[in-house]
């Protein structure tokens, strides 16, 4: 594919990110932040359109061959991204379906949100050891996710690039362990801490 044109001017997403959850987040009991009425239920495509041109502004020269996520919420914010990198998004399964055929990557995954574990699944045909990979979500809590995806990403061969993230909370051990295994971790807000009280949530500077 041909990459896509650069966007123009640097975008402002970390402060926009901020400023939304401040106006519109909703912090609840068990460190659970609320941001479902643009990010992860309704969706503000212009915030992730921001969102996508600054992961790409991160990442260009990274020569990322695909967007991969988990589904669900984190594939909005992988399409805006792939728009730029004029890449395709692949997207690993939570469920079992009878779509899926061929061999498979499998990897377990906790969810911090539920708390429960499943295997997240991606077909072997969409990722190779040919491709460099840019992993995308729109939390990084304790990471299991992002370790999900980078041990389909080993089984694969893949070289990744590194994770795109929209909330970072950096009070909780994903981001930190990720970056001493010396995986390039990008989060456009990251949360020093969350009063449920007050519902107060304090940004760490970047």
């Amino acid at each position: 594919m041909e990459q896509a044109a650069e966007p123009a001017g640097e975008e402002i997403a970390m402060e926009e990110m901020e400023r939304r959850i401040q106006a519109e987040g909703n912090v609840r009991a068990g460190n659970i932040l609320k941001v479902d009425s643009f990010l992860n239920h309704q969706i503000d495509w212009q915030l992730l359109d921001h969102v996508g041109q600054e992961l790409y502004r991160l990442y260009r020269d990274a020569g990322v061959t695909r967007i991969v996520t988990i589904e669900a919420s984190g594939i909005a914010i992988a399409c805006m991204a792939a728009r730029y990198f004029n890449v395709p998004v692949v997207f690993a399964k939570k469920a079992k379906s009878r779509n899926l055929d061929g061999d498979l990557y499998v990897s377990k995954v906790k969810s911090f949100t539920y708390g429960r574990e499943y295997d997240v699944t991606l077909s072997k045909k969409f990722l190779s050891a040919a491709d460099t990979v840019l992993l995308v979500d729109d939390f990084l809590a304790d990471g299991m996710a992002m370790n999900g995806l980078l041990d389909i990403c080993a089984q694969a061969g893949a070289k990744v690039a590194g994770c795109g993230i929209c909330i970072e909370k950096g009070f909780q051990p994903g981001g930190a362990r990720l970056r001493s295994q010396g995986v390039r971790v990008e989060s456009l807000a990251i949360i020093e801490s969350m009063d449920e009280t007050t519902g107060a949530v304090t940004f760490r500077a970047q």
